[in-house]
């Protein structure tokens, strides 16, 4: 055990601080952090392992993911909105937000899992995540949990979208807007040609100002062009 488990295994106060909140009960974040090889080390001391927080911590934060997309991508069909969550909180996106606060170096491990590099295993890192937020939860609730994991989420969406993994123009602008909690309306201003050769030109309005323009042969793909139009007031070029 590094000097600096023994430095904080009653003194959670360095990691309280990295993720803005301080636990009423502090068992609650000490069962997190704890693995299982550690709890089963010691027995005699009825120690708990993080294993049923991280099952809660699991369902948490699918539905805070789920919440977001839902209230985020108003025009997203059930599949994509189940998509674009999977790549959120995924193995790898929930290790990734586990080193973020570095996570694993505040862990109790047993002997064998220590020397066998447990503290940068995956599967230890995104369990200790999902644990941390089923303990935030059950420690101040619901909102607390929500404030504490949002925040991964919000930049994980950013990401994606930055690279252009999800190729949706009006998704990407949606995101952006939404962070100031603005919203978006696309609207219909003009319909030529004849029936077999429509032609629709669409803006996007932000706040009543219009920000965008496009046309398309459909309603939708004029308003993508219009989304992809205003993208560029944001320094966001789609190609």
């Amino acid at each position: 055990m590094s000097e600096k488990r023994k430095s904080i295994v009653f003194d959670f106060t360095e990691l309280e601080e990295k993720i803005k909140y301080t636990f009423a009960d502090k068992t609650l974040l000490y069962n997190a952090l704890c693995h299982s090889s550690y709890s089963n080390e010691r027995k005699h001391e009825n120690i708990s392992s993080n294993e049923r927080l991280e099952f809660l911590g699991d369902s948490v934060i699918y539905i805070i993911a789920s919440e977001h997309l839902f209230r985020s991508f108003c025009e997203k069909p059930e599949g994509e909105l189940s998509t674009l969550r999977r790549e959120i909180i995924d193995s790898a996106a929930l290790e990734s937000f586990a080193r973020k606060i570095d996570l694993g170096s505040y862990m109790f491990f047993g002997n064998g899992e220590e020397k066998n590099g447990g503290r940068e295993r995956r599967s230890n890192l995104e369990d200790a995540f999902e644990a941390l937020v089923g303990a935030i939860y059950i420690d101040g609730g619901f909102l607390k949990a929500k404030e504490f994991f949002l925040p991964f989420v919000k930049e994980k969406v950013q990401a994606l979208f930055a690279e252009h993994r999800f190729n949706d123009p009006k998704s990407l602008l949606q995101e952006i807007v939404q962070q100031n909690g603005e919203t978006l309306k696309y609207e219909k201003i003009k319909e030529s040609g004849p029936d077999h050769d429509k032609r629709f030109t669409c803006v996007v309005k932000l706040n009543s100002n219009v920000i965008g323009m496009g046309e398309g042969r459909r309603i939708q793909e004029a308003e993508m062009n219009a989304a992809r139009d205003a993208l560029s007031l944001f320094g966001e070029q789609w190609n």
